[in-house]
């Protein structure tokens, strides 16, 4: 079967809180890890072709590219995915979810359903593991279908007839208007007995269980605004990205999606950075979430450890530690955007604005309520100890870059973010430590910032000390605090980042790139639009006054979402496609902290700290 590369927001997930699968528009699941988000995948054709793996479930086609749907959304509020096809015999509908587990393995449950007339349907099921290096052996138990390969085993129940060629599933069948055909893919280990296959799903209350899950956890949302359904779809995708075992949260459900097409700033996302993570919760508690929180504070507390000068930046899903990055060399890449990674090499770097991100999220947790914990309250007043001996250093920056460390301006204020926070809490009765010597850091970072990382002949501040180059974080200035939103510096600073890092109306990029060359980064190649910059961009606007243009910008930005209210990390404005890692967990907290944004100052309304 033909068919060109799909762009990458032709696709849309469904997942159960534990891993996640990619579903094209023209019914192939492209993306699929299994157990587990960072799980080796088996299907992998987002990355090379389809005999590295897929599931493509639609109307025959032969050898005719495969058409895309001509609707398709989510089930209400949900992770449900339903597609319509309408052809010349008739019209059908794939339902595609996830059961959330509930002492069952890892399932996909595809429903076919005639809705008029009489359709021609087929189902190819191409699995390849190892990221799309090996083919399974196939053969059947009680005559269900079995694909083992090493440690895995993918199980097919349908009622539709099942033959095997080259490695694959086959089934070809017709639906008239009212009928029905499930499949359902259940992963087991290969090395459990027969006696303990998975069980085979009866797939109408899997659905009913799935509906209803969906349904009680948007239900707990306190946002209230005109954008709730925007928020609620965001709200949706970031718990699909939290690993219900621990409560860890990915990045991204994927790796290696391009930032540039044909580029090599491709990298794995499916990691846990505390700074996400925490940006994540911040999210989410703003929205009425606090069970999230405390399920993300104990992973935290047992990812961590106990000495913060082991901390990492990211950690995996379970908390560990070795993120090795390598090369999969087998596989094409998204469009040729070599190389395809996994692991991730900047867990080793150094980022001192994490430690605030994590203390800011600690912060809103008692802002919000969430019950104090002494653990929690050993590890912050850790953490502040680790900054005091470590804020003068340089580090890598929030990006992540292969260049030289510097002093990230973002990252002194995120370490200032810290010291004030704490101070706060001290001051609240939340916290125990010595507060003059807190208020004496607290200022001392503050005045140092101002006069090394301030250019007085731009009026703006710079992405590090004595550099010329602006970085769009530079944007959090307000939010975070740091001075007033009418301050004259924060005025020339939002002026600077739109002038220099805007090419597009409210699309701001992370920093200046120079093409081929290596940039300051120490990566060659450009990028496009970072998407949560520009809804900094629109936080900014709103607290230095501009509330009309900030709410522009917002509703365009959610004009660039795909046709089910997905982002990924970035935009390219002159292909008029989105690019990088997808669903992106960055992109869908600036959503939710903006329109609460929005909301509160059209509301007038911040709730205060919980002493």
């Amino acid at each position: 079967m033909k068919r060109h590369t799909p762009r990458i927001e032709d696709y849309a997930p469904i997942g159960d809180m534990q891993t996640a699968a990619l579903v094209c528009r023209d019914g192939s699941m492209d993306w699929l890890c299994l157990p587990s988000f960072d799980s080796p995948s088996v299907f992998t054709q987002l990355l090379g072709t389809q005999e590295h793996g897929s599931w493509r479930l639609g109307p025959t086609t032969g050898d005719d590219q495969a058409p895309y749907a001509d609707r398709r959304s989510y089930r209400g509020d949900s992770l449900i995915l339903a597609s319509e096809w309408d052809t010349p015999t008739g019209t059908v509908r794939v339902t595609d979810f996830m059961p959330p587990r509930e002492g069952h393995a890892p399932q996909l449950v595809r429903i076919v359903e005639g809705l008029t007339g009489r359709v021609e349907m087929e189902s190819v099921v191409r699995p390849r593991f190892g990221y799309g290096r090996y083919k399974p052996a196939i053969h059947r138990e009680d005559g269900r279908p079995v694909a083992y390969s090493g440690p895995d085993a993918l199980w097919l129940d349908t009622s539709a007839t099942v033959t095997v060629e080259n490695a694959a599933l086959h089934s070809r069948f017709t639906v008239t208007k009212g009928q029905k055909v499930a499949f359902a893919l259940s992963w087991h280990s290969s090395h459990h007995s027969h006696t303990s296959a998975p069980q085979i799903p009866d797939t109408d209350l899997a659905l009913k269980a799935t509906e209803e899950f969906w349904s009680e956890w948007v239900s707990r949302c306190t946002y209230g605004g005109r954008y709730r359904d925007a928020v609620i779809r965001a709200l949706i995708t970031l718990k699909a990205m939290t690993y219900a075992p621990t409560g860890a949260i990915v990045a991204a459900l994927t790796t290696s999606l391009p930032e540039t097409i044909g580029g090599v700033r491709n990298w794995d996302y499916r990691y846990t950075w505390l700074r996400d993570a925490a940006t994540t919760l911040s999210a989410l508690l703003q929205s009425g979430y606090q069970e999230e929180a405390a399920n993300w504070r104990r992973w935290l507390l047992n990812a961590v450890g106990g000495d913060p000068q082991d901390l990492q930046i990211m950690y995996s899903i379970r908390g560990e530690r070795d993120l090795s990055e390598r090369e999969l060399d087998w596989l094409p890449g998204y469009k040729g955007s070599k190389p395809v990674r996994s692991g991730n090499g900047a867990a080793g770097q150094l980022q001192l604005d994490v430690p605030g991100e994590v203390i800011e999220t600690l912060f809103q947790a008692h802002r919000y309520g969430v019950a104090r914990c002494e653990r929690t309250a050993d590890l912050h007043l850790k953490l502040v100890d680790y900054l005091k001996h470590r804020w003068r250093e340089a580090d890598d920056g929030i990006w992540e870059g292969r260049g030289d460390q510097r002093h990230f301006v973002h990252s002194k204020i995120m370490v200032w973010v810290a010291v004030d926070r704490t101070v706060q809490l001290v001051e609240a009765g939340l916290l125990e430590t010595d507060l003059d010597e807190l208020v004496e850091l607290r200022d001392e970072i503050h005045a140092e910032v101002c006069e090394r990382g301030f250019d007085p002949v731009r009026n703006t501040f710079t992405q590090s000390y004595g550099s010329p180059e602006l970085d769009a974080a530079l944007l959090l200035i307000p939010r975070t605090r740091f001075l007033p939103p009418d301050d004259p510096r924060v005025i020339g600073t939002v002026a600077a980042v739109r002038r220099e890092l805007e090419p597009s109306d409210g699309l701001v990029h992370r920093y200046a790139t120079v093409g081929e060359a290596l940039g300051t980064d120490g990566l060659p190649g450009d990028e496009g639009a970072f998407l949560i910059c520009s809804f900094w961009l629109v936080d900014a606007l709103a607290l230095t006054g501009e509330l009309d243009e900030a709410r522009a910008l917002f509703e365009r930005l959610l004009s660039l979402r795909n046709d089910v209210g997905l982002l990924a990390e970035e935009y390219d404005a002159v292909a008029g496609r989105q690019l990088g890692n997808f669903p992106q967990a960055f992109s869908k907290i600036g959503l939710i902290e903006s329109a609460v944004l929005l909301h509160e100052l059209e509301s007038a309304a911040v709730p205060a700290i919980a002493a």
